[in-house]
């Protein structure tokens, strides 16, 4: 085997299409029965039937084949979608542009694109004070256009971490003069500073979606994963996609493209330790004491304070080992999962139409980042019926990166204080859920409610973490390489950014960073995909 990679998230998955592309004999080694990581599906059997279940991610989009697009040979800006046509995959996704939110200033379906926020704003501050909202978001919206193009001028599909970057870099270097490039660096707050945004609202939306995209509000926020949104949703025509079966469609489509060129992903494997040898990767242990050895490399998926658990003992430098540990990390979830009958569901929610996805925030003033003071819903469902029996639907929800582990540390499972903990802090979920659908208690059938202990445990989180809490401006992530020779780390602990194209990227950029030996193929791979 030439190349290892532990754990099948989509930065795993996505690294180890590329190296499987490239000719290299890869093997993927996850611990639980399902790939994906964050993004894995898993069914549970309820009183009318067998429902489906997302365990992360809800909100997707640039994953479309689109004829006009496909015509055009437009530029596609998403690493993960560059990732599947890369190993020729597709993945079948519903196309919608509206979802729900439950605001501090009401109720109302959000559709994406610029016009219709600007619409938004002008219903929720009529006259004066409505067409000085749209004006100061007219503004901003102008001063993004040139950053959201810088954004996705340069793409982490050529990014590498040795000397070839020259060369992989060179075909954007007008690009990289770009003047208006070195404002992405920074956190967002200080564009919205620039720009002098002074509408509340706008500024707690902004942060809200900041908040969503890096676990962190617009002044620790990347200026450049916001501009990137901007690409993606404020542009004409948008629209968003939901992947027909869930998140598991898109694992499923990397793990085809995997196989199919000569790469494997073994699940059940869980890894014990990362073997090294005179200051190299060698391979992996594996619980019972199997080893396996790689030729070329180990890249670690984990997270990074996951990955320090795996090295042995003086396999790195004390005062690095130390570096990371001390990185700040988010805190965990709390998750409702619910199948519930959907029979009469248009007269108890008074007339509204349901929709696929609602944020709900309780209060602007604590801040998005409070505890438990967001609440994220999904019903996707509504969108694809096959994800639940016939007159239900399936419901994820969950409180993203504000519940503190340390509530949950120590306790045990089905212990009675662990599971008065679980009923208590579950509640906000519930209220969120009923601002939405008011009798959802009494309709649901199949009720499971995870915990900071349930993400720790079945998707390996250090702590049931969202991710690494590194501020813009103010911290580095690390990038793949290690100090252990031909150790490779990728993940959202490496890359900024939480969502799925983020740690695509990141999977990208540690299989082209594996050795100079990639850089004809990493130029070749540039040639097929439309970015320029």
């Amino acid at each position: 085997m030439d190349v290892i990679i532990v754990g099948s998230g989509v930065a795993g998955l996505s690294c180890a299409a590329v190296l499987s592309k490239y000719g290299y004999k890869v093997r993927v080694l996850e611990s639980h029965a399902h790939a994906g990581g964050a993004a894995h599906s898993f069914e549970m059997k309820g009183k009318s039937g067998t429902y489906k279940f997302d365990s992360g991610p809800s909100l997707y989009s640039g994953l479309s084949v689109d004829e006009k697009t496909m015509k055009s040979q437009q530029r596609c800006v998403n690493p993960l979608k560059q990732v599947l046509d890369l190993v020729g995959e597709q993945v079948d996704c519903v196309r919608y542009d509206t979802w729900g939110v439950c605001l501090p200033e009401g109720d109302f379906p959000a559709t994406v694109g610029a016009e219709p926020f600007a619409e938004d704003l002008r219903r929720l501050f009529p006259g004066e004070e409505g067409e000085a909202a749209v004006a100061e978001w007219r503004k901003l919206q102008e001063h993004m256009a040139p950053l959201a193009a810088a954004s996705v001028a340069v793409p982490p599909a050529a990014i590498r971490f040795d000397v070839g970057l020259v060369a992989t870099l060179l075909r954007f270097l007008p690009s990289l003069l770009n003047p208006r490039a070195v404002s992405l660096l920074g956190p967002y707050s200080k564009v919205l500073d620039e720009v002098k945004v002074q509408n509340k609202f706008i500024r707690n939306w902004l942060d809200m979606l900041c908040f969503l995209l890096s676990g962190l509000p617009a002044d620790g926020t990347i200026a450049a994963e916001v501009a990137f949104m901007f690409a993606e949703w404020y542009r004409p025509g948008v629209q968003l996609d939901y992947p027909v079966g869930g998140s598991e469609g898109i694992i499923q489509a990397l793990v085809r493209g995997i196989e199919k060129h000569g790469g494997e992903v073994k699940l059940n494997s869980h890894v014990e330790e990362i073997v090294v040898e005179e200051g190299a990767a060698r391979g992996v242990r594996l619980r019972g004491g199997k080893t396996m050895r790689a030729k070329k490399a180990v890249i670690s998926n984990a997270s990074l304070k996951s990955t320090l658990r795996l090295l042995p003992q003086g396999s790195v430098p004390e005062e690095w080992r130390r570096e990371q540990e001390g990185t700040k990390e988010c805190p965990s979830f709390m998750h409702l999962h619910l199948g519930f009958d959907a029979k009469g569901l248009e007269e108890a929610m008074g007339g509204k139409e349901l929709c696929c996805h609602y944020m709900v925030v309780n209060d602007w003033e604590r801040g998005v980042d409070a505890e438990q003071n967001l609440v994220l819903i999904s019903i996707p469902s509504v969108l694809d019926p096959s994800l639940a029996p016939e007159g239900t639907h399936c419901l994820h929800a969950y409180t993203p990166a504000t519940e503190p582990y340390d509530l949950w540390k120590g306790l045990k499972r089905d212990s009675p204080e662990y599971l008065k903990l679980k009923e208590e802090r579950s509640q906000v979920l519930w209220k969120a859920i009923e601002r939405v659908i008011p009798d959802i208690r009494s309709r649901a059938e199949l009720v499971k409610v995870g915990t900071p202990l349930t993400h720790e445990r079945f998707l390996r989180r250090y702590r049931g973490s969202y991710g690494p809490a590194l501020k813009a401006g103010q911290d580095l992530f690390p990038g793949p390489r290690t100090p252990v020779s031909r150790l490779l780390l990728c993940g959202d602990s490496v890359f900024p950014g939480i969502g799925m194209p983020a740690v695509a990227a990141s999977g990208m950029i540690a299989a082209n960073s594996l050795g100079l030996e990639t850089l004809g193929k990493h130029q070749k791979l540039l040639d097929e995909l439309v970015l320029e």
